[in-house]
């Protein structure tokens, strides 16, 4: 029995490259030199002959496999041929869904068949991760199929380390973990599987280190920026993960996402893709509906809904039940006004300033009224505040937050004394007040209960976006701004004995 006979899927094969082969000069081939002619023509084959070297289990084998590798392959023709690419490349896809099998093993195995001085970085969220996947590749290039497909890819001896390894032809491989030292490395592919674990989204710290890295290092690890692609595998963490902030910026660079959510929904892309979903599912046989409910169940309706809906967010939002929100036009009377300002002091990026003016009508119902936002910096940020309390009128009173510190403490009395004539007052956010998660809780349980209407305007759509994604949303600023309004429109109490309740509506 040969190596190839022993991969079950040789007589298909040998068909298929017989039948192109009937269409060139007569000529003796073996079957190892059909098997690989067909294995270099196409990415998906090389996949299904080499599936068993790597993984002991059998392949089960659904359309999505083939249509990332056919995207793959389209990009790499064009390297191999030296041609500027059409676009970088994002996948967000199901853990499961053999997404680093497919593009940080296979794929860099397969470039090498092609062009075999092909320099290629790999990345992962962890330098192990990242290693693990480097290691399983040079497994698959040192197996015995391998070397009898492809004798002329050999590795040197004298640089075949589990983090960089070389071809005798001057191929190199590295693997790297988010964050590690790429000075000096360039190369014709860069491959970033999963940057992010669920654990890194939930800070913020952690988010902006991974982008940046990937924003501003990456970008310089080219050995040409107009031919080398970048291509980025993952399941959606958090609404300014990478593939977040790749979405923002598809307008100025070329982009191409391919985003296959466990369910249909409205996310899929690219659209036409709707129609490979069998009864509502990408993958029925390995997530089917009873897979889904599970992990809903035992993970959480997050889990479910970012890592295999590939949207950040669950059914109706995280902290806020959004489609609770009611759009009317408000009353002409209320009870009690408040316009609470959250300030930042950068021009043009970074945080926002946000004012946020709230009513309590008659009926005991919660109204946002209008939302001031903008990158200002602080001259231009104390003149729309003053501004806006004119248009507000003397019947809406301020609310000035003051951040700890003495700079806080120095702003807030700043805006202060700008809005001289004004209802104003500055609220020091203390340990009492909590975090920015139990500030806002108050205001959420209104929300959540349907408490909370909007006022039909322009603004509603931003607004209610990072709600949807708060306290992961990519800025804070409305909520906090909101959140500070509502608890100064519903009031603490006192009554006798000293307690203190909130007003009866707050639901606390």
């Amino acid at each position: 029995m040969t190596i190839l006979e022993k991969s079950g899927k040789i007589t298909r094969k040998i068909e298929k490259a017989e039948m192109k082969a009937s269409r060139l000069p007569p000529a003796e081939f073996t079957e190892e030199q059909l098997c690989s002619a067909l294995c270099r023509e196409s990415f998906y084959d090389f996949v299904q002959e080499f599936w068993s070297v790597i993984v002991p289990e059998e392949a089960v084998w659904n359309w999505h496999i083939k249509f990332i590798c056919d995207e793959l392959q389209q990009m790499a023709e064009r390297v191999f041929k030296g041609l500027p690419k059409e676009h970088d490349l994002t996948v967000n896809v199901s853990p499961g869904s053999s997404k680093t099998l497919i593009l940080s093993i296979m794929f860099p195995a397969w470039v090498w068949t092609r062009m075999r001085t092909a320099r290629i970085i790999t990345a992962s969220y962890s330098y192990d991760i990242a290693v693990a996947s480097s290691l399983k590749s040079r497994d698959l290039i040192e197996s015995e199929k391998y070397r009898a497909l492809f004798p002329e890819v050999q590795l040197r001896e004298d640089q075949n380390a589990k983090n960089h390894y070389m071809t005798k032809m001057g191929g190199e491989r590295y693997a790297f973990g988010i964050g590690g030292a790429v000075t000096g490395k360039h190369a014709h592919f860069i491959i970033v599987d999963d940057p992010l674990n669920p654990s890194q989204a939930f800070s913020s710290a952690e988010l902006q280190a991974t982008n940046r890295w990937m924003e501003e290092t990456l970008p310089s690890r080219k050995v040409n920026k107009l031919v080398t692609p970048t291509i980025l595998i993952m399941q959606r963490l958090a609404e300014n993960d990478p593939t977040g902030v790749r979405l923002e910026k598809a307008h100025k660079l070329p982009h191409r996402l391919i985003c296959l959510p466990a369910e249909l929904a409205e996310n899929i892309s690219p659209p036409e893709c709707r129609r490979y979903y069998v009864d509502g599912l990408m993958d029925p046989v390995r997530l089917p509906y009873e897979v889904l409910q599970e992990i809903e169940e035992t993970q959480g309706s997050f889990v479910l809904a970012s890592q295999y809906g590939q949207s950040p967010i669950p059914r109706g939002g995280l902290m806020f039940m959004t489609h609770k929100l009611i759009i009317e036009k408000p009353p002409k009377r209320f009870k009690k006004l408040i316009r609470a300002w959250d300030k930042a002091g950068t021009a043009g990026g970074g945080n926002y300033t946000v004012g946020v003016k709230m009513g309590e009508d008659y009926d005991g119902h919660y109204w946002v009224l209008h939302v001031v936002r903008g990158q200002w910096d602080s001259g231009a940020r104390e003149r729309i505040i003053r501004e806006t309390a004119k248009e507000d009128g003397r019947g809406v009173e301020i609310v000035v937050e003051e951040e700890p510190g003495s700079g806080g403490k120095q702003s807030a009395q700043g805006s202060v004394r700008n809005l001289a004539g004004f209802r104003v007052r500055a609220h020091k956010v203390g340990k009492s007040d909590g975090d920015k998660e139990q500030r806002a809780d108050a205001f959420s349980a209104q929300v959540n209960v349907g408490n909370v209407y909007l006022a039909k305007a322009p603004w509603n759509e931003a607004f209610i976006h990072e709600m949807k994604f708060f306290p992961r949303s990519k800025h804070k600023d409305q909520v906090d701004a909101a959140s500070s309004a509502f608890n100064h429109v519903a009031v603490v109490k006192r009554i006798a004995g000293g307690r203190s309740v909130r007003n009866k509506l707050t639901g606390l």
